[in-house]
């Protein structure tokens, strides 16, 4: 990092919540591919945007044609992938926008440095962690893209939850989970909403 750098301040997060009538966190979609998260995020944006929350969608392969087209797969690339998108989620967060990410994140410890980045702001950001949960044999009959398959033939290396070396580390403790092959993708949504009324981190301005 450089040294010859200033933080400048501005205006405070409650002041935008304030101006903004809303305040920001992050949701943080984490799953096995073909799990659903994307078609998860996506009607869980529009949503929030239909009942008057301002809400942004962080897609894992979206960011990949950008922000992090620089980035492969290997576990170091994997690391930076999901530094990247902590920090941007926490700055739509810090704007009073909820952040929606959508990314397999397959490491704990990197899930959980996303969450300490959140946490050690000030004052901290809500950071809500949900596992797209599915069984590995319904995410490869369902492999919309044929990666799977892939995968199995040795087409793709470090395939997440298929090659070697290349695991998925579920969540032992995450704020909320939705299994998705016993429960729609309207039933998911209503299950994240749910919580987060619950926790009075959310609140619907219009009818749905």
């Amino acid at each position: 990092m450089a040294t010859n750098i200033t933080w400048h301040a501005g205006l405070t997060r409650e002041e935008r919540n304030k101006y903004n009538n809303q305040q920001g966190l992050t949701i943080w979609l984490t799953g096995l591919s073909a799990s659903g998260k994307s078609t998860i995020a996506t009607a869980l944006e529009q949503h929030l945007l239909h009942n008057g929350v301002t809400a942004y969608r962080l897609d894992g392969d979206n960011v990949r044609f950008g922000l992090n087209k620089d980035l492969g797969f290997s576990a170091a690339d994997r690391n930076e992938n999901i530094r990247r998108i902590a920090e941007v989620s926490k700055l739509f967060a810090d704007n009073s926008t909820v952040a929606i990410t959508s990314f397999i994140s397959p490491y704990i410890a990197d899930r959980e440095s996303a969450r300490a980045l959140h946490q050690n702001a000030d004052p901290p950001i809500p950071f809500i962690e949900v596992h797209v949960d599915i069984p590995i044999s319904v995410a490869e009959e369902r492999d919309p893209k044929g990666l799977y398959k892939k995968a199995r033939q040795g087409l793709i290396k470090d395939f997440t939850g298929i090659s070697e070396g290349a695991p998925y580390e579920a969540p032992v403790d995450p704020e909320v989970k939705v299994e998705t092959d016993k429960v729609s993708v309207e039933e998911a949504v209503k299950i994240i909403v749910d919580y987060l009324e619950e926790k009075g981190l959310l609140k619907l301005k219009t009818a749905a």
